[in-house]
């Protein structure tokens, strides 16, 4: 089996995607403090044809060596902006009409593998701290909790794997609306 070459995936130039339209999804991290995952966040956020992403609190901006070295230059076709809280990023986004999903393990969580976009809708997906999670108040302002189901010993897996997984659930539930 022959691999594809780059030019046989036909990728867009950073100005092209910019030019492109993206999916109405939007990811806010909340206090995210590895600049690795927020790297890797940014490549994910690429990858998916993410509308924007939000970067909050203790959050990390770029330009930084470190983001760079996982978003691989991400961080420059992806569309972001930096939020002193979470909460001003949520307000923004309940202003503009995006339901608030945040990944995070409570009573009334959703099942990712259960969660389907519905046709019309914006959604933002919401993933907290790589400690603490999300922070409480910013949980008790969402409108939706998706929960990753996990059969092993920890508790949670690491933040930018699950966002990756809970943004492949919202965008591929899109593909079929």
């Amino acid at each position: 089996m022959e691999k594809k070459t780059i030019w046989d995936l036909q990728r867009p130039s950073v100005e092209e995607f910019k030019q492109q339209t993206k999916r109405p999804i939007v990811v806010v991290l909340d206090n995210i403090r590895s600049l690795n995952n927020v790297g890797s966040v940014f490549r994910s956020c690429d990858a998916m044809g993410v509308s924007r992403l939000c970067l909050c609190g203790i959050t990390a901006v770029p330009p930084s060596p470190e983001i760079h070295k996982t978003a691989l230059g991400a961080e420059d076709s992806v569309e972001w902006r930096y939020y002193p809280t979470t909460l001003e990023a949520l307000e923004e986004l309940h202003r503009e009409g995006y339901v608030i999903c945040t990944l995070e393990q409570v009573k009334e969580s959703t099942p990712l593998h259960l969660f389907k976009a519905e046709r019309g809708k914006k959604y933002a997906i919401v993933v907290g701290h790589e400690v603490n999670g999300v922070d409480p108040e910013v949980v008790n302002h969402s409108d939706v909790w998706l929960e990753i189901p996990q059969e092993g010993t920890k508790h949670s897996l690491n933040v930018s794997v699950s966002l990756g997984m809970a943004l492949w659930q919202v965008y591929s539930s899109m593909l079929t609306i």
